[in-house]
């Protein structure tokens, strides 16, 4: 006698399967949620018209040419940080995971106390210290605070991520003789990335959008070149048509960071190495390889 697969809501036992009046229930909560939002829009285009933010005279600036090289060239200095940025950031934050997953005492101390002390810094102070404490020029000053402060929290994750690894793998790379450096290098490093991918990813979507401080130590990135068009007196101060442009382009980046870190989650759970090959059912009495 064979027994039928069970069905989703079958399946179901970590909640309760709404019933018809509690989906109607959600249903009316949906619509109210979504009159109230697109309230709140129509209140803020209401309040934008009101004070003539529309009006071509403060969006005349993005019809000249200088200012939409001022914009590009904002934009570029910007990725250029968080290139940087990144690259050091998952470089200081593998060097600082080894040292705190150590046997030895004292690079496990040191590297303990490294990550707990810049990831409770603020990164602005880092930011100012470097800059003006070492004297350091603005690009370099951004890049180091972001570096300090993300490599640290990185290290953390790389450290949770390989310590999760399920312990009876690393006994049994010991158990072929491999040593620690080689078990954690070729057995447990890249199961622990490919898990933390999307945590790490979320995490440079935070040093993205912290490049955004670079204007405050006059570091001519994104945010600073929309500083300097908002201040202009000649467009009567266009400060919302330039937070309109700029918001944009800061959440389309932040997104498409995001949206890799979802499709590399995907790709993992798809990888042929980790889904067990189809095999088609036997027709009755057909004997298995092998069977007498």
């Amino acid at each position: 006698m064979t027994r039928s697969a069970p069905s989703a809501p079958a399946a179901t036992a970590l909640y309760d399967i709404p019933g018809p009046l509690t989906r109607r229930r959600h249903f009316l909560y949906g619509i109210a949620a979504s009159v109230v939002i697109l309230g709140l829009i129509g209140w803020a285009v209401h309040l934008l018209v009101d004070t003539g933010q529309f009006e071509g005279r403060k969006w005349a600036p993005f019809e000249y040419k200088g200012i939409q090289e001022l914009l590009l060239r904002g934009l570029g200095n910007t990725l250029k940080a968080f290139a940087y940025a990144a690259v050091l950031s998952l470089a200081l934050g593998a060097l600082l995971a080894v040292g705190r997953l150590s046997a030895h005492r004292p690079p496990r101390l040191v590297s303990t106390v490294l990550v707990e002390f810049f990831r409770a810094m603020p990164v602005l102070v880092m930011i100012f210290f470097v800059f003006v404490a070492l004297k350091v020029q603005p690009l370099p000053a951004l890049v180091t605070g972001l570096a300090l402060y993300n490599g640290s929290v990185l290290a953390e994750v790389f450290r949770t991520g390989i310590n999760s690894v399920d312990r009876g793998q690393r006994e049994a790379a010991y158990a072929l003789g491999l040593r620690k450096t080689q078990v954690t290098a070729h057995v447990l490093a890249p199961q622990a990335v490919r898990a933390m991918m999307p945590t790490i990813i979320s995490q440079l979507v935070v040093a993205l959008k912290d490049t955004s401080l670079g204007y405050l130590i006059t570091y001519e990135e994104f945010l600073h070149a929309g500083k300097l068009i908002a201040s202009n007196l000649d467009y009567d101060l266009p400060f919302i048509p330039v937070v309109m442009v700029i918001s944009p382009i800061y959440i389309g980046m932040c997104m498409l960071l995001s949206w890799f870190a979802t499709w590399v989650a995907k790709r993992q759970r798809r990888s042929p190495r980790t889904e067990a090959v189809g095999v088609a059912p036997a027709d009755p009495g057909t004997l298995l390889p092998g069977a007498q």
